[in-house]
């Protein structure tokens, strides 16, 4: 009797079709990274051009000669280090208050077991629907009135109140970890707090990266917020000084570019460093509804 061996390996037509498809897959992603990053590469380059270079036709990405003076020039027509210093007080303060809130409310909805509970996390994410407009002038007349108009608290305090995009992206991570680590914690005497600080908090670091990278840059790049309620230029944040420092020199778009990439690297540094976390966060939030 005769046994008729399978062999392991794919046919040659599934090697060479995966083949192609992995070659058109990194093909796509080449494109598309090119032009996401045409303009990054534009705005580098600018920031080291003249006036002359800039509208110089057919353009040429290597600026001959290279103009340093740019940068000096920024630093020196606005107080960007100012702005700088503004800008992470209030990224700080948002940040934190952003991770403490959300965090504790996911954990609420997504650990404790309520009547009414799937019901009001759905009125929670329907707020996500109104848009900023329609809130504005309500929170304007609310703060003005507690007389915080021209300070960093309408930036900061709402922060702590929770965010429901975070609060999702936070419950679906809270839902993969396994409840069997929560009923050992409170064999061992932990209280709830306890197990949310010393268990969930640990295990959750990608989730908590990718809302804290998302929540740095949001409000780094905030410009609508800070133009209402700072009006003093020493209070101004680094979108706000950068949107009327665009104003007062629009045609020098050498020294407009330094400054536009000075404001810029702060964000890419953050993402840079949070990158293996923030991929990861993302890969695994939502894997259980």
């Amino acid at each position: 009797m005769s046994l008729t061996r399978r062999s392991s390996f794919p046919p040659a037509s599934q090697s060479r079709q995966r083949v192609i498809g992995n070659i058109a897959t990194y093909i796509a992603c080449g494109i598309i990274t090119v032009v996401f990053i045409f303009p990054t590469l534009w705005m580098i380059s600018t920031s080291f051009k003249d006036v002359a270079q800039v509208y110089q036709i057919p353009m040429s990405w290597l600026p001959d000669p290279v103009m340093w003076d740019n940068y000096g020039n920024a630093l020196d027509a606005m107080p960007f280090f100012n702005y700088v210093r503004n800008s992470l007080f209030i990224v700080i303060g948002s940040t934190f208050g952003t991770l403490l809130s959300c965090s504790l409310v996911a954990y609420g909805f997504a650990r404790f077991r309520a009547p009414g509970k799937d019901v009001l996390f759905l009125i929670v994410l329907s707020t996500m629907m109104l848009p900023y407009a329609v809130t504005m002038i309500p929170q304007f007349v609310m703060f003005s009135t507690l007389g915080w108009v021209n300070t960093f608290n309408p930036l900061i305090v709402p922060a702590f109140f929770g965010s429901p995009f975070f609060i999702f992206l936070l419950r679906q991570f809270f839902l993969t970890i396994p409840r069997d680590l929560d009923e050992a914690a409170k064999m061992d005497g932990a209280s709830a707090l306890g197990i949310w600080f010393k268990i969930i908090l640990p295990l959750a670091k990608p989730a908590l990266v990718t809302v804290a990278v998302f929540s740095i840059i949001w409000t780094w790049n905030d410009y609508l917020g800070p133009l209402i309620y700072l009006s003093g230029k020493d209070s101004y944040t680094v979108a706000v000084g950068l949107a009327f420092f665009q104003g007062e020199h629009s045609t020098d778009w050498g020294m407009l570019m330094a400054a536009s990439t000075m404001a810029v690297i702060p964000s890419l540094i953050i993402f840079l460093l949070a990158q293996k976390y923030f991929v990861q966060g993302i890969a695994t939030s939502g894997l259980k509804g």
